[in-house]
Parts: C-alpha cells; sequence; structure tokens
C-alpha cells in the first residue's frame, strides 16, 4: 500500500512522544512517500528529538504548542505513566484531530477525556516494526468512521502487518501475546542459544541456527493453513529426538507456564489503564 496516496493532501500527522515505536511508524510513512514536513514530533528528551530531525528530516520539538495545530491525525506514542501531563499540554493545541493510540493499557474513554474527541483508534503495535515486520492489533470507538479507520490502518501498515479487534478489552490480551512477543521469542532464542553452546556449538553458529529456525518456522506457519499442532506433530516422530525434547518440556510445565506467563502480562495491561489512565 502507498500509504502517502491513502492520505488527504492536507494532512498532518503530529505525534506526541517519539520514542523506538514512534520513529518506526514516522519512518514508514516517510519510506512510503509521506514528506516528512507534513510530519511534527513533540519529545522532550534532546537525544532523541537530534534523533528524529537527523533520521527522517522531521521538525521535533521538545513541548506541545502551536505549532501542532492543523493535525489531522495525532499519534499518542508516550508511555502510559506519561499519559496524563502529556495530554494536558497537547490537548489545547490539536482541536479536533483523530487519535492513534499506541499505549498500553490507556483506555479510549480516558483518551477522550484527555483529549476532547472521541474519534479515537487504540492500537498495540510491537518492536519488530523498527525493521518492518510488525504486528499490530486495533480497535476503533464508535465514533471513527470507515474513512478514519482506513487512514489508521494505512498509518500502522507501514510498519507491518494489521489485525482489528472487535472488543476494546481484547487489546489487552493482543499486548499480552503480539506486543510483549518478541521478548517471549528472545527468551526462547536465548535459550537455544545456551543449550547450544552447552552443546557444543560455538555462540555465533548457536544463535545462527536459532534465529534461522525460528524465522523458518513462522514463516512455515503463515504459509500453512494447518492447524499448528498439525505442523508440530509433523516434526515428531515417536521415540525420536523432537519426541525427547517436547516430552521433556511438558514434564517440566512449559506450556502451562507460559500461558500463566502471558495471563500475567495482560493483567498487567488491565492494570495500567486503571493506574494511570485517570
Amino acid at each position: 500500500m502507498n500509504t502517502a496516496t491513502a492520505l488527504p493532501a492536507s494532512t498532518r500527522i503530529a505525534f506526541i512522544g517519539g520514542g523506538n515505536m514512534a520513529s518506526a511508524i514516522i519512518g514508514g510513512l516517510v519510506r512510503q512517500g509521506l514528506p516528512a514536513q507534513r510530519i511534527a514530533v513533540v519529545e522532550p528528551f534532546e537525544g532523541s528529538r537530534n534523533s528524529l530531525r537527523q533520521r527522517h528530516a522531521v521538525e521535533a520539538r521538545p513541548a506541545a504548542g502551536d505549532f501542532l495545530a492543523g493535525a489531522g491525525l495525532v499519534v499518542w506514542a508516550v508511555k502510559p505513566q506519561s499519559f496524563r501531563e502529556a495530554a494536558a499540554a497537547a490537548a489545547p493545541h490539536i482541536g479536533q484531530a483523530m487519535q492513534l493510540s499506541v499505549m498500553a493499557g490507556i483506555r479510549l474513554g480516558d483518551i477522550a477525556a484527555a483529549t476532547g474527541t472521541d474519534r479515537i483508534v487504540r492500537c498495540m503495535p510491537n518492536t519488530p516494526a523498527l525493521v518492518g515486520r510488525g504486528m499490530t492489533g486495533l480497535f476503533a470507538s464508535s465514533s471513527v468512521g470507515a474513512a478514519d479507520r482506513a487512514l489508521a490502518e494505512a498509518v500502522i501498515r507501514t510498519t507491518g502487518d494489521a489485525l482489528w479487534v472487535e472488543r476494546e478489552a481484547q487489546l489487552d490480551a493482543v499486548t499480552a501475546l503480539s506486543g510483549s512477543g518478541p521478548a517471549y521469542v528472545f527468551y526462547f532464542l536465548e535459550a537455544m542459544q545456551q543449550a547450544g553452546v552447552e552443546l557444543g556449538l560455538s555462540a555465533e553458529q548457536a544463535r545462527h541456527l536459532a534465529v534461522g529456525t525460528f524465522a523458518g518456522g513462522s514463516a512455515l506457519a503463515a504459509d500453512s493453513p494447518e492447524p499448528l499442532a498439525v505442523l508440530r506433530e509433523r516434526v515428531t516422530s515417536k521415540g525420536g529426538t523432537t519426541h525427547a525434547a517436547l516430552a521433556a518440556m511438558e514434564q517440566a510445565g512449559m506450556k502451562a507456564s507460559f500461558i500463566e506467563a502471558m495471563q500475567a502480562a495482560c493483567a498487567r495491561a488491565r492494570q495500567l489503564g486503571d493506574e494511570f489512565g485517570r
């Protein structure tokens, strides 16, 4: 999709927060042809501002101000605990722009109360957006029309894939699954690398094999219509090496522990909304 063609010629996008996720989205927009002059960023940290200017040639300022006026879309990319303070400073300058939030936990009602508009799309991206391979869940308020939904999706798809959910509460599950998910992948990759070293490979060899295996397995799952369990079973010959590994994992309760961990992440996403949204 050419995102620039999906945006009206007069559209300006303002980012409140200029960290890694904002930079990933900005980079995607610029790569898709959106002029950098149509993007403004509020970012209090000087190092981050300088990085944004150097990498993307966008306007980046330390505090909200009149330069935000006229933005058709405002992207909230601050940490949840910074939202209320950032919103108090930005709200007088953003009018009735549509709001696109990439913050974990902060709910539609709290964003509406802080910004003065209920044209809001919440989404939960993940860090592979930095390399154009992100996975983002989205949910729109009832006040968001088809054009606004298309705009939000066009912006997000500059960083990878996107999936709409039917209920706002499902975004907490998205946060637990794909939002936090890259850390789970890296955790397993660390373990595979360590095991490889202990089994006699070099660290470089083990990492190369582990990363390639995850990438290949994910690609196979993406291309296959079959259930994941079927794909797993096809690799698992009874009495073979894979069977021995999976049996050890089951005996250790790995699957149950992993599910419990994701439930903890989901619960924390809900808590973030309770703590910092109001």
